[in-house]
C-alpha cells in the first residue's frame, strides 16, 4: 500500500520555460538569446548552486559577470526565476486530494532563488509536507543520497513510496531505491497510474 506521495517539481507541477528565461536574460546583455545556454551551461555553475555548493550570491555575481548583464541591483532573481510562467501543470485539487489520504512531499532539484519565487508563486505547494531538495540534501537526482533523505523524510518504506517525475533517469533513480516510479506525462496520464496502485486523490 502506498503510504507517501512523492512529486517532482519542475516539468511536473510548474512548467519549465527555458525560452523565456534566456529571452529575459537577453533584453539586459549584448549576448543573443541563443548563445546564453551554452555560455552558462560551459562554466558548471548551476549545478554547483543546486546541489548547495554555491551561495546565491556568488552565483547571481558570477552570472552577471559571464554576461555582463546590465540589470538593476536586485533584479537578477527576479530574471533568473522568469523560467516559471506561472500556471500550473496539475490542478491544486490533486494536491488536495492526494493530501487526505498520503504523506504528500516535494523532490526537487532546485536551488534557493528559484524555490524561494516558486513557494511564493504558486500557493498549492503549501499542501505538502516535506520538501526534499537537492541544495539542502546536497546532492541532486539521480545521486542515491537524495532518494535516501526522500524515504527518511516519507516516514515510511521505500516500497510504500510513490515517486513521478518527468525525467526518466530520476524515475530510473527512484526505482533503485526501492521505490514505486513513473514518468510524469500528463495529469490525465498520472491520475490514471494512481488508479491503478491504489493512490486516492479525490
Amino acid at each position: 500500500m502506498i503510504q507517501t506521495v512523492i512529486f517532482d517539481l519542475g516539468g511536473v507541477i510548474v512548467p519549465l520555460d527555458f525560452e523565456r528565461l534566456y529571452g529575459r536574460l537577453a533584453e539586459h546583455c549584448a549576448v543573443p538569446a541563443k548563445e546564453i545556454p551554452g555560455r552558462i551551461a560551459a562554466t558548471g555553475l548551476v549545478p554547483l548552486l543546486e546541489s548547495g555548493q554555491m551561495a546565491p550570491e556568488e552565483f547571481t555575481a558570477r552570472i552577471v559577470e559571464l554576461l555582463d548583464l546590465k540589470a538593476p541591483e536586485g533584479q537578477f532573481q527576479e530574471l533568473w526565476s522568469s523560467l516559471f510562467p506561472g500556471h500550473t501543470l496539475v490542478p491544486e485539487s490533486l494536491m488536495e486530494g492526494v493530501k487526505k489520504h498520503h504523506r504528500l512531499l516535494l523532490l526537487s532539484n532546485t536551488n534557493a532563488i528559484h524555490f524561494g519565487m516558486v513557494r511564493e508563486n504558486y500557493p498549492l505547494l503549501r499542501h505538502f509536507d516535506h520538501y526534499v531538495l537537492s541544495h539542502e540534501v546536497g546532492a541532486m537526482k539521480p545521486s542515491p543520497k537524495i532518494y535516501a533523505a526522500a524515504i527518511a523524510a516519507a516516514q515510511c518504506n521505500a516500497e510504500e513510496c510513490f515517486f513521478t517525475d518527468d525525467i526518466p533517469a530520476y524515475v530510473e533513480g527512484a526505482r533503485k531505491a526501492g521505490i514505486r516510479a513513473e514518468q510524469f506525462l500528463s495529469y490525465e496520464q498520472i491520475t490514471g497510474v494512481f488508479d491503478e496502485i491504489g493512490v486516492r486523490w479525490k
